[in-house]
């Protein structure tokens, strides 16, 4: 059988991507994959480092207003339709499946206007626009939150199926994860991130949070930058003549948020599909700051979603404060009963076996 994954530009559509195909690997090893992405994204660099075939197409973002680079942009799309056609030709998948990003558009429409089975996976409480324009003609439209099949017209087609993850998160040796990172497992530890890029308004925060917290014997606290903002975070750590102890760690990146994840008592996170599929996998309570710049203002719903289930406490980008979040994590943090109860609704939002699920979709329609 020959499996057709096409999915990119940010990391948010080409890990599940990259887990579907993995699993399909793992269960069908005669299986053929090929993955379709563009020269510039994200996904070319990613996905041949996991040794899958790749082929790109011509492709650019929609811009909203009508202007000079949507012209450009139309254009793209025409060749990126004539690009998608000659691969699909040539390769003669048995299967397409998307995974959101503006690169799926046209293969998965080549492919389903030849009555090839087509599917789709959307990872956001709010759906992107290239998979509600794709939901009319797919067969299967796979969902991450229940929230977002209200999004969609076609609701015979919908299947919750939950986010694909990494396998490391769910194989952690928790004892050695606390050795390895030099955590006290009597002392509450609250992990600090903002996506992979880090977030700024999250790091201004963070700078009141570990002044006040520095000298409290009673927390630990590890808080990721993000690379572009390290340098800029310890100066003014400096300026502020805030001597870190051993209970406070800053890191530019964090290479073993496995580890990190599944021993956190707490976890405080912008709130990217992809995390959040990690978090309530592991069943982390968090507190949620939705990056307010991302499409469609999509974190804002994932949180919300989080949030309504009692699985995180949110704050908005446009409310955070030092002082603000300070008080929440206080008020979290010592509450056991209230931490308990975030992490079993946390849990019970996961989908470990989102993986397993899709591919049992693909192979029921390629039946």
């Amino acid at each position: 059988m020959r499996y057709l994954i096409t999915g990119g530009g940010t990391g948010g559509h080409i890990y599940p991507a990259m887990a579907i195909a993995m699993e399909i690997r793992n269960r069908h090893e005669d299986g053929e994959i090929l993955y379709v992405g563009t020269k510039e994204g994200l996904e070319s660099e990613l996905v041949p480092r996991e040794g899958l075939d790749f082929r790109t197409i011509r492709v650019k973002g929609m811009p909203r207003k009508i202007g000079r680079d949507m012209f450009l942009a139309i254009k793209e799309l025409v060749l990126g339709i004539n690009d998608a056609r000659r691969i699909i030709k040539q390769y003669k998948p048995d299967i397409v499946i998307g995974t959101g990003g503006y690169v799926c558009g046209p293969v998965v429409y080549v492919a389903s206007g030849r009555g090839i089975p087509t599917l789709i996976h959307e990872q956001n409480a709010f759906p992107g626009m290239t998979n509600k324009i794709l939901s009319r003609s797919v067969d299967k439209i796979l969902i991450t939150f229940e929230e977002s099949r209200k999004y969609f017209k076609y609701s015979k087609k919908i299947l919750l199926t939950g986010n694909p993850i990494r396998k490391s998160i769910l194989e952690v040796d928790k004892d050695k994860a606390y050795m390895d990172l030099g955590i006290n497992r009597n002392i509450p530890f609250i992990l600090s991130f903002g996506g992979s890029g880090g977030q700024k308004r999250l790091n201004q925060a963070m700078l009141y949070v570990i002044e006040k917290n520095v000298s409290n014997k009673n927390m630990q606290i590890m808080h990721i930058t993000g690379s572009r903002f390290y340098n800029e975070f310890m100066d003014e750590i400096e300026a502020r003549d805030i001597e870190l102890g051993r209970n406070i760690k800053v890191l530019p990146y964090f290479y073993d948020m496995p580890q990190g994840l599944n021993i956190a008592d707490l976890v405080i996170t912008s709130a990217g599909a992809i995390t959040l599929a990690e978090v309530s996998a592991v069943g982390i309570p968090s507190i949620l700051v939705p990056k307010g710049y991302t499409a469609e203002n999509h974190q804002e719903y994932n949180a919300k979603a989080f949030e309504d289930e009692g699985a995180a406490h949110v704050i908005l980008e446009k409310d955070l404060t030092g002082e603000g979040l300070n008080k929440a994590i206080e008020e979290i943090i010592h509450d056991s009963e209230r931490l308990a109860n975030m992490a079993e609704n946390s849990r019970k939002m996961g989908r470990s076996d989102a993986a397993e699920r899709i591919v049992d979709i693909v192979d029921d329609l390629m039946k």
